[in-house]
């Protein structure tokens, strides 16, 4: 259902609204909206207040969600730890998981090994302290023809048996009756 992303309006969500007083389901004022099912329910979820979902609520926390600038996480404080666990060897993963609470916001690892490859870029030696960092992904098999990703022996697709084709002719005429 290719749907184009963008914001919910105002009069959308008043149509939310009165499709949910009368017990619309989530999927229907999807349709009627031409909207996707879930990005109804988020807007609900996002938006409902102590007394259910209002739209003008709704359109108020929206436009300040939208003000708000998102925090940048990457602070020099957290730029020096992860640095600093690079530099014990440790995974950015394993530094991902240890965050939490010890300094500033959580960073995911796809953030930290953008910074490792921003870093090498930048003539910097943290892409070294990888785990993986220079090591061969296979090992060399000398005097070994190498064989990896060869198909060795195969059958014939197709039968040079005779009565095998015959069957098939069988079966294939048989097919063409139906």
């Amino acid at each position: 259902m290719g749907m184009l992303y963008n914001q919910l309006t105002e009069g959308e969500r008043n149509q939310i609204y009165a499709l949910l007083q009368e017990d619309v389901s989530f999927r229907r004022i999807g349709v009627i909206l031409g909207r996707s099912s879930s990005t109804i329910g988020r807007e609900l979820h996002r938006n409902r207040g102590q007394r259910g979902y209002r739209p003008k609520q709704a359109q108020r926390k929206a436009q300040k969600r939208r003000q708000t600038p998102r925090s940048f996480k990457m602070i020099p404080a957290v730029v020096t730890y992860i640095e600093e666990k690079l530099r014990k060897e440790y995974s950015p993963e394993q530094i991902s998981c240890t965050m939490h609470g010890s300094v500033g916001d959580k960073v995911s690892h796809e953030r930290i090994y953008q910074h490792i490859w921003q870093d090498k870029k930048h003539g910097g030696d943290l892409y070294r302290k990888l785990r993986i960092a220079g090591v061969k992904k296979h090992r060399k098999r000398y005097g070994k023809k190498d064989w990896r990703g060869k198909v060795t022996k195969t059958r014939n697709s197709f039968p040079n048996d005779e009565g095998a084709i015959k069957l098939l002719y069988m079966g294939l005429k048989n097919i063409m009756k139906k």
